[in-house]
């Protein structure tokens, strides 16, 4: 039977498309930032034994940013504080982006949260989730009879 299926890489182009669609249908697409808020954007990847998020936050403190795991949804939240004015300042162009942020996204596999870690550095927030073992999954050795 296995002589019968083409081995010209259908297979791979069979799972690039679910995971192209599987993306259209997510709902953690980005909305239009209303005045006051930004979203920051954020890479999440999957590991052999970890989910690792990315989120860059330039400009904010550390302290200033509340990260939450409940449901297999990790929320990061914060604010980036609007600097002081002098009255006197004109400005001729302002792009950054300043106020709270909020992002969610759903974990694609179960994680331990007794063991996430979030690291800052350089305005990069990475959290580290380990999976659970049951998704790890386990070897089974094959005895030679």
């Amino acid at each position: 039977m296995r002589a019968l299926v083409p081995s010209n890489g259908v297979t791979a182009l069979k799972k690039e498309m679910d995971r192209i669609f599987d993306r259209i249908w997510e709902p953690d697409l980005p909305t239009p930032a209303v005045f006051g808020e930004w979203t920051p954007v954020i890479d999440v990847l999957e590991a052999k034994d970890e989910i690792i998020v990315k989120v860059e936050v330039p400009g904010i403190e550390p302290k200033e940013i509340n990260v939450q795991l409940a449901d297999q949804i990790l929320t990061i939240s914060g604010e980036k504080k609007y600097e002081k004015e002098e009255k006197d300042d004109k400005f001729y162009r302002t792009e950054r982006a300043m106020g709270s942020f909020s992002r969610s996204v759903r974990l694609p596999t179960p994680v331990d949260p007794v063991k996430v870690v979030a690291v800052f550095k350089n305005g990069l927030l990475t959290v580290t989730l380990p999976k659970t073992k049951e998704v790890k999954g386990t070897s089974i050795p094959i005895k030679i009879e």
